[in-house]
């Protein structure tokens, strides 16, 4: 019995001295320790021995073998874990010397890039650029936008509140659509405008949200002017930012602030589609509130996120990859 222990014991010894990964090395625990082992089976035969003083001595050897073993694989997968985590930090390691000379510039963050490249699109059909506030009031961030206290559509916004003024009627901008009346204000039509910008949302974050994120609105005030050239614009927009193999679809859907409402989709050279924002002829009483006269003026409005576009551009799978600041990510763009 001593004998089948020890050769169980040194067995066991030379598969862990083997072993050159830490993977391997926990495999091997069940596999030398458990109910099926070697070691195992010599004590399930302990009560075949004849006399008190061999099952004594057989189970004391079991037990320093299988505490030898137990003590020699542990060992075993700290110094290949050390020596495995050794190898992953010289891989990623970054050279942090200063150098006395003048520093080379790094590259935009891939949400600028994609920022940047939708204003050069724009820019490139005509549109000019404004920008707001970010923390607005409740009466451009929704009442302009026809979206009074008791309208359900602010329920589909999960509203940051900020403590100034009365209670309620200061907030961080949900969309950048309050821009458009600011526009609307201070420039007289005809109005070809994009309005870029960051936004705010008080929800969960995932793959596809964050409770901070970037969208881009677009606005068309003149005289004529039809949900043709709404679909004209959206393909143009299309072809001009994703390549001439890609087209676009409109689909009716609703939203307070336009009418009618759609949701345009992207069609990929595949023949697949995606789903990419919304637009619609602006409603009547947002040019009211712009200060226009509807009688007058018509035009349409779209929007979309800057985020989602740099996700699907560049294949990113989870859209909060692309705020950890992991070197690793960010030097892929």
């Amino acid at each position: 019995m001593i004998e089948a222990i020890d050769a169980a014991r040194s067995a066991a010894e030379a598969r862990i001295a083997a072993a050159s990964t830490v993977d391997e090395l926990r495999a091997l625990d069940t596999e030398l320790l458990g109910k099926k082992s070697a070691l195992a089976d010599v004590k399930a035969g302990l009560g075949k021995l004849a006399t008190v003083e061999e099952k004594k001595s057989a189970g004391q050897a079991v037990n320093e073998a299988m505490t030898a073993v137990r003590s020699a694989l542990d060992a075993r997968i700290a110094v290949v874990a050390r020596a495995e985590r050794d190898v992953q930090l010289a891989a990623e390691a970054l050279d942090l010397t200063e150098h006395f000379v003048a520093p080379g510039r790094g590259r935009p963050h891939i949400v600028t890039q994609a920022w940047q490249r939708l204003e050069d699109v724009f820019v490139g059909l005509g549109f000019q650029v404004a920008e707001g506030p970010e923390v607005e009031t409740d009466w451009y961030n929704f009442e302009a936008l026809n979206m009074p206290p008791s309208h359900p559509a602010r329920s589909m916004h999960d509203t940051f509140y900020v403590d100034h003024g009365a209670t309620g009627s200061t907030v961080l901008r949900t969309h950048t659509s309050p821009v458009q009346i600011r526009v609307m204000q201070t420039v007289k039509p005809p109005i070809y405008m994009i309005m870029p910008g960051r936004v705010f949302r008080n929800e969960t974050t995932d793959a596809t949200h964050l409770a901070v994120f970037h969208q881009i609105e677009g606005l068309v005030i003149d005289k004529g002017i039809t949900l043709a050239d709404l679909a004209g614009t959206i393909d143009a927009f299309t072809k001009a930012f994703f390549g001439e193999g890609f087209g676009s679809r409109l689909r009716p859907s609703y939203f307070p602030f336009t009418e009618p409402s759609a949701e345009f989709d992207i069609r990929t050279p595949d023949g697949s589609w995606l789903e990419l924002g919304g637009c619609g002829m602006v409603h009547p009483n947002v040019l009211r509130a712009g200060g226009l006269d509807p009688e007058e003026w018509s035009g349409f409005a779209f929007g979309f996120g800057i985020d989602r576009m740099a996700k699907e551009r560049h294949g990113v799978g989870d859209v909060r990859e692309m705020y950890t600041n992991d070197i690793r990510f960010i030097e892929q763009f």
